[in-house]
């Protein structure tokens, strides 16, 4: 049995070949994420991102990644809402995809930049009306009296803009997390897990990798 253990850890992942190779992390991300949307039933590409309030007090949530980037990971928000507000105190940030049906997860941290304007519009036109109308309409993470009030917020945007032109609002744009360390998971039998960390000392530095225990 434990032969038989040792033998496929070794088969699987033995100097990083296999699920593991490569040179580059945010390639090897991408195709890891490519993968998961052939298996995973609903977004593929939600993460686990942790932010944390200016008394170092952590915070989570499930956000949508958007874009893998040579550099960063980037996803988009309303920067006056809960995360918004630790991130403008703490622009710092940790987030965790998880791939059940593949039996993988990403996980990384790092600081975090705003996007530039221009890529901030550009996704933001390509959202459904309905998602860009929500986006100006919803106070979000503030109280709301009821469900009826965001709705019917959302219907007048539409109506006074039209659909083709609904303004992207300034506190809703993208937000790039630049990694300083990124890890790469993948499920082993008996737990007999396979992980390999990759780290940095700057932003711009090479990456060194190493093997970690399970």
């Amino acid at each position: 049995m434990t032969e038989n253990i040792l033998q496929d850890a070794q088969e699987r992942h033995e100097a990083r070949n296999g699920l593991f190779s490569g040179d580059n992390p945010y390639d090897l991300a991408s195709k890891w994420l490519k993968e998961a949307w052939k298996s995973e039933p609903n977004d593929a590409n939600a993460m686990a991102l942790a932010t944390s309030n200016a008394s170092g007090l952590p915070n989570a949530r499930m956000v949508l990644l958007k874009e893998i980037e040579q550099g960063g990971f980037v996803f988009y928000t309303n920067a006056e809402s809960a995360k918004g507000e630790e991130l403008s105190g703490n622009m710092q940030a940790a987030f965790v995809l998880h791939w059940k049906t593949l039996g993988r997860q990403v996980r990384a941290r790092g600081p975090v930049e705003a996007v530039s304007a221009e890529q901030s519009d550009a996704y933001f036109h390509s959202r459904h009306p309905q998602s860009r109308a929500g986006a100006v309409a919803s106070q979000q993470s503030r109280p709301l009296n009821a469900r009826e009030t965001l709705v019917t917020a959302t219907a007048a945007i539409r109506e006074q803009h039209g659909d083709d032109h609904i303004p992207r609002p300034a506190h809703w744009h993208g937000y790039r997390i630049r990694p300083v360390e990124i890890e790469f998971w993948a499920d082993g039998a008996h737990r007999l897990h396979d992980r390999f960390r990759w780290t940095r000392d700057t932003l711009d530095g090479p990456w060194t990798i190493m093997r970690l225990n399970p």
